[in-house]
């Protein structure tokens, strides 16, 4: 009975939307040790909720979650690959991560794993007890799909399905209802492929297939709420919510990642490639406005308008010295800062004149420093010019 009700139970999930669909036990997660390693190493950052002791806990097994747990569902839903984003735009713009294009899974998918509920409880004829997640509680949630067999852990640390890919989202629900479990997909079919090492734009994949997170692009330019380190803004590109390099590249997701992922998550308008000038003339109304219900909300609006600067500086073209220059009166230190920073790496008279029209005047410190950087560098260029 307990197979038949599990394979009732996946059909449903797929009727729901999901693509994939396993089981595993609520056994401490194999990974474990090698997270607390990471944590001591401060390879989380200032993630420092991930380091909470009862996070930990937690994470450590699922029962410390629902201790009536003898069984988790794990699944995956398809969002587009990056790929699907086409050429890009003709003006300077941004990109954002595929899985962000639509509207936010949180919101997505918390409804379905609720019917998901329903309908075991239907089947079962009693209430069960359970926990709802999708990136929102203390699981480590990557080795249970491992496990479930929806995927292995790739060397960028993505789960990988033979089949599909790594464009999909994860969702879970522990469930006091003992369910059979899926065998897990022991091979690494990651062979000895490292391209996605090499296309790292800040270096942050680590050789044990964990990421030192205050160097990768998606936490730079999303959980990092102050300011993005010096060394690594260049390194940056055009990125301004999270980062795909390492999917783009990756075989798997080239030969078998679907064209297109749940319609959920399709590419509202002015993504996934926003106009650069005009996120960074986004008022808090617009900004609120424009992202509602959308991944991209996350970042707030200072740190949003923050990577917008960062990324039209590293065009280097004196064309957006206004909007930068514009910028520079933003109401939040923390634009005016990269703005300064983006005027500085584009350098010339106008980045210079725009510089020293509000240095006097700038009432937080952080930001004239970055100013009197970016006004030394803006005259090196030019004496670079001049030779």
């Amino acid at each position: 009975m307990a197979d038949s009700l599990a394979g009732r139970l996946k059909a449903e999930a797929l009727r729901l939307g999901f693509t994939l669909a396993g089981i595993t036990t609520p056994d401490p997660p194999a990974s474990y040790p090698r997270f607390l390693a990471w944590l001591a190493a401060g390879r989380h950052a200032e993630m420092a909720y991930l380091a909470t002791e009862r996070g930990r806990a937690r994470r450590a097994d699922p029962r410390a979650i629902l201790p009536e747990c003898r069984s988790i569902l794990v699944l995956a839903a398809p969002y587009d690959p990056p790929s699907s984003a086409g050429p890009p735009a003709a003006e300077p713009a941004g990109r954002v991560a595929a899985y962000a294009w639509g509207d936010d899974y949180h919101d997505t998918l918390l409804p379905r794993l609720k019917a998901l509920v329903a309908f075991l409880e239907a089947e079962t004829g009693a209430p069960i007890p359970h926990r709802l997640y999708t990136d929102t509680g203390p699981l480590l949630e990557r080795d249970l799909a491992r496990r479930a067999g929806l995927g292995w852990i790739g060397k960028n640390s993505m789960l990988i399905h033979p089949e599909r890919g790594s464009c999909f989202l994860l969702a879970e629900i522990l469930l006091g209802l003992d369910l059979p479990p899926d065998s897990a997909i022991e091979t690494d079919h990651c062979g000895a492929c490292t391209r996605c090492l090499e296309a790292c734009p800040t270096d942050c994949i680590l050789p044990d297939r964990t990421l030192d997170a205050g160097r990768c692009i998606s936490y730079l330019t999303i959980e990092l709420k102050g300011s993005i380190p010096l060394d690594l803004r260049s390194r940056m590109g055009d990125w301004v919510f999270g980062c795909d390099v390492c999917q783009q590249v990756c075989p798997w997701n080239e030969r078998f990642a679907p064209p297109h992922g749940d319609p959920a998550f399709a590419p509202r308008a002015g993504l996934p490639r926003p106009s650069l000038p005009a996120q960074l003339a986004l008022s808090p109304a617009e900004f609120s406005r424009k992202f509602k219900g959308s991944p991209v909300k996350r970042a707030r609006r200072r740190g949003y308008l923050r990577n917008a600067a960062v990324a039209l500086g590293n065009t280097g073209d004196a064309r957006h010295v206004p909007a930068l220059a514009a910028a520079l009166r933003d109401p939040e230190p923390l634009v005016r800062q990269h703005a300064a920073w983006a005027l500085g790496r584009i350098g010339g008279e106008a980045a210079r004149v725009a510089l020293e029209e509000v240095s006097e005047a700038e009432p937080d410190i952080s930001v004239r420093n970055e100013i009197q950087v970016a006004l030394k560098a803006s005259s090196s260029q030019d004496s670079s010019s001049d030779v």
